[in-house]
């Protein structure tokens, strides 16, 4: 990113923000979300997979807004429901749902249900304007508990529980979860390789040249 290095995460969701903020200090990009713009429309995220609406996402607020974005689709794969909520996850209990009523819907569809594995998946698209993208996935395995315990995070984090730090997410702090989480591993594979993204910006996105004008 030659002259301004934006990169835009493309959600309002602030938790959200602060991780990839928190996983990209260091380096020479300011990271923006989309409540540093006016409005825009939202993307109908009906891809089939994470990686479909990961990149529809970030496809289009790049070409809306004229940087780089990034963008990710991740959800809640819970066995005993068959991989649900999976890619319908933040709208599972509907459009307007809390992340309390998202919740409270997934431990009254666990009730009586002795297989509680589970599991995040994330996946990762950072687009250019033009379109191309590159991709980066992640996958983090727990178990669903009974009750919501700590009042950290966001979504689902209450009720996964990750059993090596004997933790739920949302007991976890943004350090640790930085560290294990779906996203948080995703997001430490773009960290690993982000010089080389950064690179791989620039050539996508090449400045304007100047041309002088020629008098006769």
């Amino acid at each position: 990113m030659n002259k301004s290095r934006i990169l835009v995460i493309a959600t309002r969701n602030k938790g959200k923000t602060a991780e990839i903020r928190d996983m990209l200090s260091g380096f020479p990009i300011t990271i923006k979300n989309l409540d540093d713009f006016g409005p825009i429309p939202e993307v109908v995220e009906d891809g089939e997979t994470f990686d479909e609406n990961a990149y529809k996402k970030s496809s289009f607020t790049a070409r809306v807004l004229g940087y780089p974005a990034l963008a990710d689709d991740s959800g809640l794969m819970v066995e005993a429901l068959e991989g649900a909520p999976g890619v319908h996850s933040a709208r599972w209990a509907g459009p307007e749902a809390t992340d309390a009523e998202r919740c409270s819907k997934l431990l009254t569809e666990m009730e009586n249900q002795p297989n509680r594995k589970a599991a995040f998946a994330c996946v990762i698209s950072i687009a250019v304007p033009a379109g191309p993208a590159l991709t980066y996935e992640g996958r983090c395995e727990g178990t669903i508990l009974d009750a919501p315990a700590g009042s950290n995070g966001f979504g689902y984090d209450p009720v996964f529980f990750y059993a090596p730090l004997n933790k739920t997410f949302a007991q976890l702090t943004l350090a640790e979860k930085g560290r294990v989480s779906h996203r948080g591993r995703a997001l430490q594979e773009v960290r690993d390789e982000f010089d080389k993204i950064i690179k791989w910006i620039d050539y996508q996105t090449p400045e304007p040249e100047i041309v002088g004008c020629q008098g006769e």
